[in-house]
């Protein structure tokens, strides 16, 4: 049970450490000590559904769906390109506004970090490939009493993992938070926003074709 537990962790680690959507925007949130932690929640909580849900039966009918990855795929070029659009322009701000400290302000933007947070993962075909065919298809060959080990190791490292990185983040706030930093910031996160919506889109045109 242990060795199946290690395996799923560490194959689960393989796929969450490459830079992703998910990963820049835990990121950005604990620079700024704004949600990281219910960021870092929110990311965790939908790694370990999807990864549950590819164990136990579900890699097969997404790999057989062209329509659901072609839904998924070009709808995740939109959303990376208008995001990574958003960090375009926060980099071409003389100022950075800082936050407002008002309740109905925090209110608004938890709201939308939240909703951040589900598109930057239910629409990256990635985190599908990742979680539900290549960990669910592996997870899925073990036997009935080894998949939940399995599934709870490769869950632990999605937690681990965006949690490390959002509590790093705000260690180092004092230093990421500056004007500088955060155009700094925005500008990578920009770059690897673009850059994937690029691979996405050819992707999206081999999978059409």
């Amino acid at each position: 049970m242990l060795t199946t537990f290690l395996q799923g962790f560490f194959l689960s680690a393989a796929m969450i450490l490459p830079l992703g959507p998910q990963n820049a925007f835990v990121m950005q949130q604990g620079s700024r000590r704004q949600f990281h932690l219910m960021s870092a929640t929110l990311c965790a909580i939908s790694d370990g559904f999807l990864i549950g849900v590819g164990v136990f039966g579900g890699s097969a009918l997404l790999g057989q769906s062209t329509l659901l990855l072609q839904f998924v795929t070009w709808g995740g070029v939109a959303f990376l390109l208008w995001y990574g659009w958003g960090a375009f322009r926060a980099v071409l701000h003389t100022n950075l506004e800082l936050e407002q400290s008002g309740s109905d302000s925090v209110a608004k933007n938890r709201w939308r970090v939240i909703a951040i947070i589900f598109a930057v993962t239910w629409l990256n075909p990635h985190v599908y490939l990742d979680t539900i065919v290549i960990l669910g298809s592996i997870g899925g060959q073990l036997s009935s009493d080894l998949r939940l080990w399995f599934t709870f190791g490769a869950a632990s490292a999605s937690v681990s993992w965006f949690f490390a990185l959002a509590f790093l983040a705000a260690w180092f706030s004092p230093v990421l938070n500056k004007p500088r930093s955060q155009r700094i910031i925005n500008g990578f996160i920009c770059i690897v926003m673009w850059y994937i919506a690029w691979q996405l889109a050819k992707q999206g045109l081999i999978i059409s074709g």
